[in-house]
C-alpha cells in the first residue's frame, strides 16, 4: 500500500490502472478532463486511450470495446452525457460482457459550465447503477468496484464525482496495479445487439428484472450504509454526506446514500425507526424521493418543503445552516463573513495575444449592429468584447445563427465557434445551414488546439491523445463539402486582411465561411515561439485611448499615455490600431 497526496482526478485515474482498464475514450470538460489528461501520460501505457470528437462519439467506441469482453472508461463532464444520451439510453438493453465506468463529473455552481444538472438523474432514467463518491479516498476506492459492478450485471455504471471531488486534494491510499490479460473478442449475438423492436421487448424487460438484485448488492457493498445514534436522523449523498459528518450532532442517526438505485425495502426499515428524517443532497432531490415514498407518516424534511436549495453547492456552512433550519442544531458553527467592500470586479479575461480578441475587433467593426449567436470555448468571453449575443451548447452556434436567420431579422448573422467544437458538432449545423439557403456568416476561431479545458488534442492538432502523429483535418475542405461556396483562411493577426474578408462576405447571400486561424498564445508559448515584445514611445502617443479599448491585457494607461507590460505576446495587432504609429518592436525607434 503506497499513501499520496493526490488531486481528485489523479487518484480517480490511478483506481483505474488498478483496475486493469483496457480502453479509455472520453471527450475534455471541466471537471473531469484531468483523468484522461492522467491517464494518457502514463510512462507504461498497457491500454488504449484516445479522446474523441464528442462525448457520443467516446461512449459508442467505448460500448463496442466493453462489448468485446474489456474494461472500459469513458469520460465527460455533466453536460457532456447530453450528448452521448442516445447509445447510453440503449446500452443499458444491449448490456455489456467486459466492465464499462461513465465518468460523468457533475459541476454545481457552475464553475465552469451552462447549466447545473444532475447525472443521478440520468442513471435513474437508463435504469442503471451510479456510485456518488462522498471524498477523495471514496471516489479511488468506488472506480475498482464500479468496473467489478458492471461485469457481474452486464451494465454501464455511472460515476458521478462533483467539482469538489475532483479538484481537492487529499492523502489517498493506493493499491497495487493489476495489469490486464484481457484480449478483446466480439461474440455475435443479434438478439443482444441489435435492438430492433421484436429484441428491445426482451432486453427490456431483463433490465427491469435486475432492478431488485442491484439494489441489494449496493447495500452489500457498503456504500450504502446506516449507524442508528436516535431517534432522528440525517440521509445525505456525495460530497454532503462528509460534510454532515463534521457537523453531526450526538444522537442523530446518520445514513450515507452513495450508490443509486436505493433498496427501497432496506431504506424503509431505516426512515421508520426514527421520529423525524432530515435529507441533505445536491442539486436534484434524487435520494430525497424516494425517502418520501418510503417514509410513512415520518416527517421528512429536504428541499421539497424548504430545508435546502436545488441550485449550487453546498459547504459545510451551508450544511450547518440547514441543521439549524431543521432543528438539528442549535447556532450554526461557522462564523458569516461580510464580503469585502468597493473591490475592483475581474472578470476572466483571454489572454494577451489571444487570437478570438482580434477576431472580435475586426468582427465588430464591420458587422458592427449584427445578431451574433456563440459557443462553447475560449471565445465565449468575446462577452465583454460585444461579440456574444447567444451561448446554449456545443456547436448551437451555427444552428441558433441559422434559426435567427430564417426568423425574418432583417439584421446580419454572424456566429463563431472554435475548432474543436466545431468538429464535435458543428459540422451537422452548417451542412443543414447551406442545405436550407441560411444567409450567415461563420466565423471558425481556429487555434489548432481544445484551450479552454487545458490543451488537449483535437484532429485539427495533427496529434493524438498519446502524442502519435495524424493527418489534421482540413476544416477548409470540410466547409466547402458541406457546399460552402465562400470559404476563406485569414491570420486573425492581420486586422486589415480580416476586416477585408469580412466585407467580402458581408456583401454576399447564404452561407459563408470565415476560418482565422492563429496558434493559441499559450500553445505557441510551450513551443518555444518568441515575437519579441512592443513598447509605446510616449513622445508620439497621443493618449487617444484607441488601444486600451482593444481591452489587451499588456496594454496599461498612466499619466494619459498608452503602455505595454511585460503581458505581451508580441501578437502586434496593437501596432495595426494606433493611428500615430506610436507602438512599435522593444528596442527598436
Amino acid at each position: 500500500m503506497e499513501r499520496k497526496y493526490l488531486l481528485g482526478n489523479e487518484a480517480i485515474a490511478h483506481a483505474c490502472i488498478e483496475a486493469g482498464v483496457d480502453f479509455v475514450s472520453g471527450y475534455p470538460g471541466t471537471p473531469s478532463s484531468e483523468v484522461v489528461d492522467v491517464l494518457r501520460t502514463q510512462p507504461e501505457r498497457s491500454y488504449y486511450l484516445e479522446w474523441s470528437v464528442n462525448e457520443k462519439v467516446a461512449l459508442e467506441n467505448a460500448l463496442a470495446a466493453a462489448w468485446c469482453g474489456i474494461r472500459a472508461l469513458c469520460t465527460m463532464k455533466h453536460v457532456g452525457l447530453n450528448v452521448a444520451a442516445d447509445p447510453l439510453m440503449t446500452s443499458a438493453y444491449t448490456e455489456v460482457t467486459g466492465g464499462l465506468v461513465i465518468l460523468s463529473a457533475d459541476d454545481p455552481f457552475a464553475h465552469s459550465s451552462q447549466n447545473e444538472q444532475d447525472t443521478r438523474c440520468y442513471a435513474h432514467f437508463a435504469r442503471i447503477p451510479c456510485l456518488d463518491p462522498a471524498s477523495v479516498q471514496e471516489a479511488h476506492d468506488m472506480i475498482p468496484a464500479a468496473f467489478a459492478l458492471s461485469e457481474e450485471f452486464g451494465l454501464s455504471v455511472i460515476f458521478r464525482p462533483t467539482t469538489r471531488i475532483c479538484h481537492s486534494k487529499g492523502d489517498v491510499t493506493l493499491g497495487a496495479v493489476v495489469p490486464s490479460t484481457r484480449k478483446g473478442e466480439f461474440h455475435k449475438d443479434p438478439s443482444q445487439y441489435v435492438v430492433i423492436p421484436s429484441h428491445t421487448r426482451i432486453l427490456h424487460k431483463k433490465l427491469n428484472e435486475k432492478q431488485p438484485a442491484i439494489k441489494k448488492r449496493l447495500v452489500e457493498l457498503g456504500y450504502n450504509r446506516f449507524e442508528i445514534r436516535g431517534k432522528t436522523a440525517i440521509i445525505a449523498s456525495g460530497i454532503a454526506a462528509s460534510y454532515v459528518q463534521e457537523l453531526l450532532p450526538a444522537g442523530v442517526s446518520f445514513m450515507q446514500i452513495g450508490a443509486y438505485p436505493i433498496d427501497e425495502e432496506w431504506l424503509g426499515a431505516f426512515v421508520s425507526g426514527h421520529e423525524k428524517v432530515l435529507v441533505i443532497e445536491e442539486l436534484a432531490p434524487e435520494v430525497e424521493d424516494v425517502v418520501r415514498q418510503v417514509a410513512g407518516c415520518v416527517p421528512v424534511f429536504g428541499k421539497k418543503n424548504g430545508h435546502g436549495s436545488y441550485e449550487g453547492e453546498l459547504s459545510p456552512q451551508a450544511v450547518a445552516a440547514i441543521l439549524v433550519k431543521a432543528g438539528f442544531l442549535a447556532t450554526n458553527p461557522f462564523v458569516q463573513q461580510d464580503p469585502v467592500q468597493n473591490l475592483p470586479l475581474r472578470p476572466p479575461i483571454l489572454c494577451a495575444g489571444c487570437l478570438h480578441r482580434s477576431a472580435a475587433y475586426a468582427i465588430k467593426k464591420v458587422f458592427r449592429d449584427a445578431i451574433y449567436p456563440s459557443d462553447i470555448g475560449c471565445y465565449t468571453l468575446g462577452l465583454q468584447l460585444g461579440v456574444v449575443d447567444t451561448t446554449i451548447c456545443m456547436g448551437a452556434s451555427i444552428t441558433v445563427a441559422s434559426g435567427i436567420a430564417h426568423s425574418g431579422e432583417p439584421r446580419d448573422v454572424l456566429c463563431t465557434i472554435g475548432d474543436s467544437t466545431f468538429l464535435h458538432t458543428g459540422i451537422q449545423g452548417l451542412l443543414n445551414a447551406v442545405y436550407n439557403g441560411a444567409n450567415m456568416t461563420v466565423v471558425i476561431l481556429d487555434n489548432r488546439i481544445t484551450a479552454m479545458t487545458g490543451h488537449q488534442p483535437n484532429p485539427n492538432t495533427g496529434i493524438t491523445a498519446c502524442g502519435v502523429e495524424s493527418p489534421p483535418v482540413s476544416i477548409d475542405a470540410l466547409c466547402r463539402a458541406c457546399g460552402v461556396q465562400f470559404v476563406e483562411t485569414v491570420d486573425s493577426f492581420d486586422t486589415t486582411g480580416m476586416v477585408h474578408v469580412l466585407e467580402q462576405a458581408k456583401k454576399r447571400k447564404g452561407v459563408k465561411v470565415i476560418i482565422a486561424k492563429q496558434m493559441c498564445v499559450i500553445s505557441a508559448r510551450r513551443a518555444g515561439i518568441k515575437r519579441g515584445k512592443y513598447q509605446v514611445d510616449t513622445e508620439t502617443c497621443t493618449g487617444c485611448g484607441n488601444c486600451i479599448r482593444f481591452g489587451c491585457p499588456a496594454i496599461e494607461f498612466a499619466n494619459d499615455k498608452a503602455q505595454i507590460n511585460d503581458l505581451c505576446s508580441g501578437c502586434a495587432v496593437c501596432v495595426q490600431l494606433c493611428p500615430v504609429s506610436a507602438i512599435g518592436k522593444e528596442g527598436k525607434k
